[in-house]
């Protein structure tokens, strides 16, 4: 039962129930608050009740925040979850309280993200989003009904890539690079490129796993979960002689904010169109099949767990496979 009592001349309806936050309201006339403790009542045992305290006077940008301070840090794609969140929260949608979400929200964003990027990058924002309200939900403590993101379609999936470097691309590219002021960049594009490693990985890697008499690494942590041994091609080792060893232990000590805008730059002075850093991966993994490298051999370096999915990443070209065919 709510109790009811009279506070400073208004009738102040308190209802307790255990596992659930504490709600009052004042009224001018008992009659009133006798009314709203009886109707929150029967919303409670329904399960229909929204707390108006955690749902309206929080937005979503809110929500985000403490997201981005209790969860993002426990991951170890921390620092692009990051980026991703501080886009999210420029937006109009972040303006919009959590309780007043509605799937009609969710895809107007959609719609209006899929103009500006593509569909595989607009799932990763939706999930994130999806991902906040739930854990709002589950752990702390907010009463909503439902998960509007889960009530909208997913934006479709991106045609996969196979882009590569063109004749010319590489040099151009390499000639951009050396016009920058930071000396890392150079040899993360190659590197990259010899080692078909992803951004992540390289930019994490530590002096302390390399082992140059081995001419192999050590990944203890990779994007599947599990760890990986790369071999180094006789390049992959002279980039890594080459370097100054920084006091951070990384081989590479630059972050991915820094790394994105650098190939931007580079990109732009090269005068390259639609090459992102990750295609990097693709050329070096495509290469390694022209070296003759089969399937196995080649998914013990890039660390895929199913062999079918280097589909994604190999691109034969065609004039070499008509060399082959004589």
């Amino acid at each position: 039962m709510a109790a009811i009592a009279l506070h400073r001349g208004k009738y102040r309806a308190r209802i307790r129930r255990s596992g659930f936050p504490t709600i009052s309201k004042s009224f001018t006339h008992k009659k009133d608050a006798v009314a709203w403790a009886a109707l929150t009542e029967r919303e409670i045992e329904r399960g229909e009740y929204q707390s108006h305290n955690d749902c309206t006077r929080f937005t979503l940008a809110d929500l985000l925040d403490r997201y981005q301070k209790d969860i993002t840090p426990t991951k170890r794609s921390a620092e692009i979850e990051l980026l991703r969140i501080g886009k999210i929260q420029r937006s109009w949608i972040s303006t919009i309280k959590v309780g007043d979400l509605q799937p009609h929200h969710i895809a107007k964003y959609r719609d209006e993200r899929l103009r500006e990027i593509q569909g595989n990058a607009v799932a990763r924002d939706l999930s994130l989003i999806s991902d906040a309200i739930n854990i709002a939900i589950k752990e702390w403590g907010y009463p909503l009904k439902r998960n509007p993101v889960q009530l909208v379609r997913k934006p479709p999936s991106n045609r996969n890539r196979n882009r590569r470097l063109e004749d010319g691309e590489a040099q151009s590219l390499f000639t951009a690079a050396a016009k920058s002021k930071n000396i890392w960049l150079i040899p993360i594009i190659e590197f990259a490129i010899e080692t078909a490693m992803r951004r992540g990985e390289i930019l994490g890697l530590r002096w302390a796993d390399v082992y140059m008499e081995k001419r192999t690494l050590h990944l203890p942590i990779t994007k599947n979960g599990e760890s990986r041994t790369v071999p180094l091609s006789i390049r992959a080792r002279q980039v890594l002689e080459g370097l100054p060893r920084d006091i951070t232990g990384k081989v590479f000590p630059v972050t991915t904010v820094a790394l994105r805008g650098l190939w931007d730059r580079a990109c732009q002075r090269a005068e390259i169109e639609d090459l992102n850093f990750h295609d990097l991966r693709h050329e070096a993994t495509s290469r390694f099949f022209e070296k003759g490298l089969n399937v196995i051999e080649v998914a013990s370096i890039t660390g895929h767990k199913d062999p079918r999915m280097l589909m994604r990443y190999t691109h034969l070209r065609a004039e070499d496979l008509a060399e082959k065919l004589g």
